[in-house]
């Protein structure tokens, strides 16, 4: 039978072969060979990208270029060597193909065998099709070392295929990604997508998480199965434990056990899971080790856990089998905890220095070795260092903190382990607390800023011990927004500005700085300023004064001893130049005190008279004693009082009662509280009230 099947392919081939048109052999064609009882012989070969056929026992032959008749006789020649036969053996192409290389931005890119008349789409369908993103504008055509560029969204868009290049064998066809294309690519399912997140701010969604591959909200359906829900979440790891899967619907959590439904089939078991329920699937814990062998090592290990020990393990067989303190790991502060509630400290650092005397810590069954986190890499962590061993630095620092301390530490020291001062910081005055007893401490200022200028050595720093506490006080902001900081400087160290400058306030100062320093800080006088009259109150005394200045004359002159010594606690004040009552003395104006609208000092001339002075004062008050006005003149030999009566003088208009007023006297409106008709009226009163007193005590 296969020899008449072989028969019949040649018979077919011969008259086929004899109407074709003479074609050239090329890479990618398949070679049929015909040799009736040769069976290694008659099957297809196909021409390989260097041209070559290769067949069993001759090897490899050259066949690329060549027409089929040239091809038969280079087969029939080498396999004339091996084979005596050869009457019936036909060479012939059995399939025109092409090999072509699709690289670039598709899905599957490679090398493909296409049909003879194959087309750039059909080498894009071989290749799994463009990729999100392809540049379909720019397609690249390899051939013979040439390169050529093609718009095949042209042909998306028109269905023109001539504008499309020819596919030859050895072509190669690259696809560019798109310049929009970033550097991060990221796939999307969006079937996953969609059950993981297309519930996620639904309220009745229901939300699986936990030990599943998939977490997430998904929505909720006629049917909430158990199992479904899980299957959409991906299924459960490995690790989970389906056996104490928790389900929390309607507010009411509860625990199914999933392998118990899988060993059974009974769907009774299932729960019924509600809209918005939660479902968590925990992870499955290891075996917890006990016994009566068992120690347990905590905290910064390299492996914390329970380990079976022998009897004659030592604490460093421990700690090295659970492979030693991490690097974060604060060895000075290891904790043994005996299994009857006793802690025995050790400082693994000081034993490794050779310092420590005492012998390892006896580690029997039942103990648990803890090793804690420092204090300073981790700020949750600072209850690991006790009170009695440690520095608290408060205020303008870069990190404030508590700091475990060692004598072998300075001030200096300890602002360096903190981050330094910051830029407010009130170096000059940085407070230090210092513990002297159970129940006394002492507190001392430290002017750092000098310490440092003038080079002292580090033993006059304060000294320092456990439990001490530092404090750095934050200087102010500009005047025009510092009121809330003024509380951080201390008073003692301050100056006060008021009056005509351009920021009035209350200003750091110290000794090395001078008058004309703290009236620039304070942006300088402004053009209201009355730079003849500038008053300094000096309080910082054993006897408060006031002395003057004329800051005109200075700029006139140059002469710095004008200027005066201004100290820490000092007043500043520059008046306005339409405000120059403070340049009168008093022999020059006039005092209005009272029951008056506007108490205080008047200018006044002899043109003027009580009723002018009492008008430019605003008039007496509704309270006044307008009756007992007095006048209590500064004559030449002895002072004198008057009493003016001004409702009696609204009745008669009589100038001649109007006392003679002249500048340096003083003018009082008492009021009607004052008066002896007010004051009898009181008494009287008063005397009722006893009398009633009295007979009520009688009656009781």
């Amino acid at each position: 039978m296969k020899y008449f099947l072989s028969l019949f392919i040649f018979v077919y081939f011969f008259f086929f072969s004899a109407q074709a048109e003479e074609y050239s052999v090329q890479v990618g064609d398949e070679i049929s060979i015909l040799l009736p009882g040769e069976a290694t012989l008659n099957d297809a070969f196909q021409i390989n990208r260097q041209g070559q056929l290769t067949l069993p026992e001759v090897g490899m032959i050259e066949a690329a270029g060549l027409s089929e008749k040239e091809l038969k006789k280079k087969v029939e020649t080498l396999l004339n060597t091996v084979i005596r036969d050869l009457s019936y053996l036909q060479v012939f192409v059995s399939k025109r193909q092409l090999l072509v290389s699709v690289q670039g931005y598709v899905l599957e890119p490679g090398e493909f065998t296409l049909q003879e008349n194959a087309t750039i789409q059909m080498a894009l369908y071989a290749a799994g099709g463009l990729r999100p993103g392809a540049q379909l504008d720019k397609f690249q055509l390899r051939r013979n070392k040439q390169t050529s560029t093609f718009d095949y969204k042209n042909f998306l868009d028109t269905g023109d295929d001539t504008s499309l290049p020819r596919l030859r064998s050895l072509d190669a066809l690259f696809v560019p990604a798109s310049p929009m294309t970033g550097n991060v690519e990221q796939n999307f399912d969006p079937s996953k997508l969609a059950d993981s997140g297309d519930a996620a701010e639904n309220k009745k969604a229901i939300k699986v998480f936990g030990e599943v591959i998939r977490p997430g909200s998904f929505s909720s359906k006629e049917e909430n199965n158990l199992v479904d829900l899980l299957m959409r979440a991906g299924g459960v790891t490995r690790y989970a434990a389906v056996e104490q899967i928790r389900i929390i619907s309607e507010s009411e959590p509860r625990i199914f056990n999933l392998k118990q439904y899988l060993d059974s089939g009974d769907p009774s078991l299932l729960p019924h899971i509600k809209e918005g329920a939660t479902i968590f699937v925990p992870k499955q814990e290891e075996e917890i080790k006990t016994g009566s062998n068992t120690v347990y090592i905590m905290g910064e290990v390299a492996k914390p856990g329970a380990y079976e020990g022998k009897d004659d393990a030592t604490f460093m067989d421990i700690l090295a089998n659970a492979g030693g303190p991490t690097r974060f790991a604060e060895s000075r502060q290891i904790r043994v905890i005996k299994t009857d509630g006793s802690i025995i400290p050790f400082d693994l650092t000081l034993f490794a220095e050779g310092g420590m005397k005492e012998p390892l810590p006896q580690i029997a069954a039942g103990d648990a070795i803890f090793v804690p986190e420092k204090s300073d890499l981790n700020s949750k962590s600072w209850l690991n260092v006790p009170s009695n061993r440690a520095v608290r630095v408060l205020g303008a620092v870069l990190r404030p903190s508590r700091v475990e301390w060692s004598d072998k530490m300075s001030l200096i020291d300890l602002l360096a382990h903190v981050g330094g001062p910051t830029a407010r910081a009130d170096t000059r005055n940085i407070e230090v607390v210092i513990p002297k007893g159970p129940t006394e401490n002492q507190t001392v200022i430290f002017d750092l800023d000098t310490f440092i200028k003038e080079g002292h050595p580090d033993s006059e720093l304060p000294t320092i011990v456990a439990g001490s506490t530092l404090r750095l006080l934050t200087l102010p902001n500009p005047p025009t927004d510092n009121k809330s900081t003024w509380v951080n400087l201390l008073s003692e160290n301050s100056i006060y500005i008021f009056g005509q400058v351009g920021a009035p306030g209350r200003y750091k100062f110290n000794d090395e700085m001078h008058f004309l320093d703290i009236l620039s800080a304070a942006n300088g006088p402004t053009v209201n300023a009355d730079l003849h009259n500038i008053r300094i109150s000096h309080l910082n005394g054993a006897q408060a004064k006031v002395s003057k200045v004329n800051l005109a004359l200075f700029f006139e002159t140059g002469d710095t001893s004008i200027l005066p010594k201004i100290k820490k606690g000092d007043t500043l004040y520059i008046p306005e130049k339409d405000r120059n009552w403070l340049d009168k003395p008093k022999e020059k104006t006039v005092r209005v005190l009272g029951a008056i609208q506007r108490p205080g000092r008047y200018n006044f001339d002899d043109h003027m008279t009580l009723l002018d002075l009492l008008a430019e004062a605003g008039g007496p008050t509704s309270h006044a004693y307008v009756e007992k006005i007095t006048v209590v003149n500064m004559s030449c030999c002895r002072d004198q009082a008057k009493v003016f009566n001004l409702s009696s003088f609204t009745r008669t208009a009589d100038f001649k009662e109007l006392p003679i007023l002249r500048a340096g006297d003083t003018v009082y409106i008492p009021t009607k509280e004052e008066s002896t008709a007010q004051k009898i009226r009181q008494g009287i009163s008063d005397i009722f009230q006893l009398a009633g007193i009295a007979a009520l005590i009688g009656i009781l």
